[in-house]
């Protein structure tokens, strides 16, 4: 916790808690303090929650039953998808293999962050597919990719925190 004490010239007032800036900027630190690794493991768990849940949306709709592609799927990525790169618009190789590949990926990575397993892995691969994403569709930056990324991000420098099957795997 950082120490908001301000003193004062002269001395008089040295070592009494400030009342200004300082102090202020430190409440929220000492309230997470107060609330322990707690507060840090359920904010980490909301991350990986809310990163989990657009992509996860997304796969379903890729997929008519198990291991069927759906036709729109298939469409999307075959004539209405394309990688904007270098001032181009490049249509994806293989579009039915991609369309498998994103939409596989869309279930399984979600899934392992919810639960906390291979998580950071799991993070990874969606920052990955963010930064496809942004590729495919340049307008979505702002709503969409920016908020993926810091949340994918997120987890792949802080870890899953205690709620997740990581910690429980890798704890002694």
């Amino acid at each position: 916790m950082i120490d908001a004490t301000v003193p004062t010239p002269g001395g008089s007032d040295a070592g009494r808690p400030g009342f200004g800036p300082a102090r202020l900027l430190a409440l929220p630190e000492a309230v997470i303090d107060r609330l322990g690794q707690g507060a840090r493991d359920a904010a980490l768990l909301a991350v990986r929650v809310a990163l989990a849940v657009p992509f996860f949306f997304s796969g379903l709709t890729k997929w008519d039953g198990f291991g069927r592609l759906s036709d729109g799927a298939v469409y999307l990525f075959t004539e209405e998808f394309r990688l904007h790169l270098f001032g181009a618009e490049i249509a994806y190789p293989l579009p039915t293999v991609t369309a498998a590949l994103a939409g596989t990926a869309e279930i399984v990575l979600p899934i392992l962050l919810v639960v906390g397993l291979a998580s950071r892995w799991a993070g990874l691969g969606l920052l990955v597919m963010t930064g496809v994403v942004q590729l495919t569709v340049p307008d979505g930056w702002a709503n969409f990719h920016l908020p993926w990324a810091a949340m994918a991000a997120t987890v792949l420098v802080f870890g899953p925190g205690r709620a997740s099957l990581d910690f429980a795997v890798t704890r002694r």
